[in-house]
């Protein structure tokens, strides 16, 4: 169909499968997620952890928690790449098409415009402080909201192919400035800081690797709308590992070490400190762009998706999620919504569960067994609401995988004892299979 072809880089593949022509190597997708992990929240998080425990141990943690997140964002990328589907849709028979499009769709949206708000906000008083510091120029801060926020979203409104080119020319460079402020701290002593570091309060591995998973936990739910473009399962785990692993924990690692030998994770002062203030201006708006354009991007798919719009309509969607976040910040309504964002940040990653659970354990992972549910599966809605609970409400090991887990082990249990078909997508799976023999 025409919808599914592209017109030169404007993206129109939206909500239907992506043919296998349009499938690309797997190191474009894993070039967007080294971009994704690395950002000045990163470091921020990276800084926590460091807080609360030695050098060495926070770098375990940080390698810990981002292992973990990865392993379930493969089974849920896969997913997708088996179905050319992105995120939001290929829940479809986990949660139903309504149950998909008008509460997972609508969670993720809400969930990736916050974070593109508050993500710009950051950048855009850190180019300010910046400019005020280094060049005594008192610029606007709303000005400076509109253009980077512009920018990055009118990036995430071409798509993936844009959205690639720029993490390929942004990520290497990220690389060496990053390695750059790492060696300037240790020609200035940081190695005597890192080693006699002790935190003025243990908070220990628990502490350490939940951190370190709350980090990237949102950003893997929507691993399906990038992994769509996988040619295989094999090169859907290369670009998830390969592009979020190195990139991810370097990003932490980098903060926490930044923390503790400058006293600050900020990489801009840092390098403004050394007199090179426009090197710091490029790392704080590479490292915010490369992360923002996928908040705009996955946010503008779930919005068609809420709405079932065509294809084309995706850049409009991704365009007002971006409009929105911008006046978000522009306004300071960011940090007002800063407590709410928590609890949609608790939401977002119980969606996990419920998706490997029907796709991996209860559909054998089997793509040709997979079909939408019409309407809303109340069995994933529920199970979704239990995941939530556990990880909004438990204190013991790690909050946000309990929430996985719990929401899989509900999911499984109650697919099994439900035996209405009308009810149980898996239940009318399992009669169509016994049908066919």
């Amino acid at each position: 169909m025409e919808t599914n072809k592209k017109s030169g880089a404007m993206e129109n593949i939206t909500l239907k499968p992506v043919p296998m022509e349009e499938r690309k190597p797997w190191t474009n997708i894993a070039f967007i997620w080294a971009g994704s992990v690395i950002c000045i929240p990163a470091l921020m998080v990276g800084s926590f952890i460091t807080a609360g425990m030695k050098y060495g141990q926070a770098c375990a943690c940080m390698a810990i928690g981002y292992i973990i997140v990865v392993a379930y964002m493969c089974l849920m990328g896969i997913q997708s790449a088996d179905l050319g589907l992105p995120a939001t849709v290929a829940v479809s028979r986990a949660y139903g098409k309504r149950g998909s499009s008008f509460l997972v769709s609508l969670v993720i949206a809400l969930c990736m415009t916050g974070w593109f708000a508050q993500q710009l906000a950051l950048c855009a008083g850190s180019f300010c402080s910046i400019m005020a510091a280094s060049f005594n120029i008192n610029f606007p801060y709303r000005l400076s909201v509109l253009i980077w926020g512009v920018a990055m979203f009118i990036t995430a409104v071409y798509g993936v192919k844009l959205i690639a080119i720029l993490n390929k020319i942004s990520v290497p460079a990220l690389f060496i400035m990053l390695i750059w402020g790492l060696i300037a701290s240790l020609m200035k002593g940081a190695a005597a800081s890192i080693a006699n570091y002790h935190p003025e309060a243990y908070l220990g591995w628990v502490y350490g690797i939940t951190m370190s998973v709350a980090g990237f936990a949102s950003g893997a739910i929507c691993c399906g709308d990038y992994t769509r473009y996988c040619r295989n399962r094999k090169e859907t785990v290369l670009s998830c590992a390969v592009g979020v692993l190195p990139a991810g924990i370097l990003a932490l690692a980098i903060g926490g070490f930044l923390a503790i030998a400058a006293g600050s994770y900020d990489l801009s002062a840092i390098f403004a400190s050394f007199g090179l203030p426009l090197l710091g201006m490029l790392v704080l708006i590479l490292a915010t762009w490369t992360t923002n354009t996928g908040n705009a991007y996955s946010s503008g798919i779930s919005i068609c998706n809420m709405f079932k719009l065509e294809d084309h309509m995706r850049r409009w969607m991704t365009l007002l999620a971006g409009v929105i976040g911008t006046l978000l910040a522009i306004l300071g309504f960011e940090n007002a919504f800063g407590s709410f964002l928590n609890y949609i940040a608790a939401l977002v990653p119980a969606i996990a569960g419920v998706a490997i659970a029907d796709y991996w354990i209860m559909g054998k992972g089997k793509p040709e067994l997979w079909k939408e549910k019409e309407g809303i599966n109340w069995l994933g809605v529920i199970s979704w609401l239990a995941g939530f609970a556990v990880a909004n409400w438990t204190t013991f090991l790690i909050p946000t995988i309990n929430g996985i887990i719990a929401a899989l082990v509900v999911y499984c249990v109650l697919a099994s004892v439900v035996k209405n078909p009308s009810i149980n997508p898996i239940y009318e799976m399992q009669l169509e299979l016994k049908n066919k023999e």
